[in-house]
């Protein structure tokens, strides 16, 4: 299969009422162009799974503003203004997920797993409607993991296979979420052949990925 696509074409992928897993930390290693292209494409009602919401001008906090998100799953929300305004509307809805706990989340989606237990979040808003468990006298939330139709990735080198690098901290949640969606686009700033790059300085696999977008 021809996995080298446009930036158009990926976001035409992106079909109303999808749930999309997005990455990037404060848009830093997030598929930035692709947001880009979702703006013009008009589709709505998304439901995002993401570190955080990013900034009203960058990211995917310019589709908060541009009112295209019905439900962010995140950690946080703080450096956008707009999500927060929408959240307090009753115009989006946010569920709240502790860092850590969201990306184990994103992983046990990608590795098949019916969730996992932790302490984190116990006495807190976190619990609300969550299973307790007690281990060993010790209590435990059951989190549930996570899944999407779609996970859009930034990548900062990928070759015609999909085998992508990603620099620094630009890595963050892109390899978890490349494991828990259907199909998988990789934004890819830099396209070199297959075999060029070091099999050390794969973070995620081409098998993992459907498209790359350039």
């Amino acid at each position: 299969m021809e996995k080298l696509i446009t930036i158009a074409e990926a976001a035409s992928k992106i079909k109303n009422g999808m749930t999309v897993m997005v990455g990037g930390f404060l848009s830093a290693g997030g598929p930035n162009r692709i947001i880009d292209a979702l703006l013009e494409s008009g589709v709505k009602d998304l439901t995002i799974i993401c570190n955080d919401t990013a900034f009203p001008d960058k990211g995917l906090g310019k589709l908060i503003v541009n009112h295209q998100v019905k439900k962010v799953i995140t950690s946080h929300i703080g450096t956008n203004p707009c999500t927060i305004d929408q959240m307090n509307a009753g115009e989006l809805v946010i569920e709240f997920s502790p860092q850590g706990t969201l990306a184990e989340r994103v992983r046990a989606g990608g590795a098949g797993l019916g969730g996992f237990l932790t302490p984190t979040g116990i006495g807190t808003v976190v619990a609300e409607g969550k299973q307790v468990i007690q281990v060993d006298g010790k209590d435990y939330l059951l989190e549930k993991p996570l899944r999407a139709d779609v996970a859009l990735l930034g990548a900062s080198i990928s070759d015609t296979e999909g085998n992508l690098v990603y620099r620094g901290t630009s890595q963050n949640f892109n390899p978890l979420m490349a494991m828990a969606a259907d199909m998988v686009i990789a934004e890819a700033c830099e396209l070199v052949e297959t075999g060029s790059i070091k099999p050390e300085d794969v973070r995620t696999p081409s098998i993992f990925v459907d498209y790359i977008a350039r």
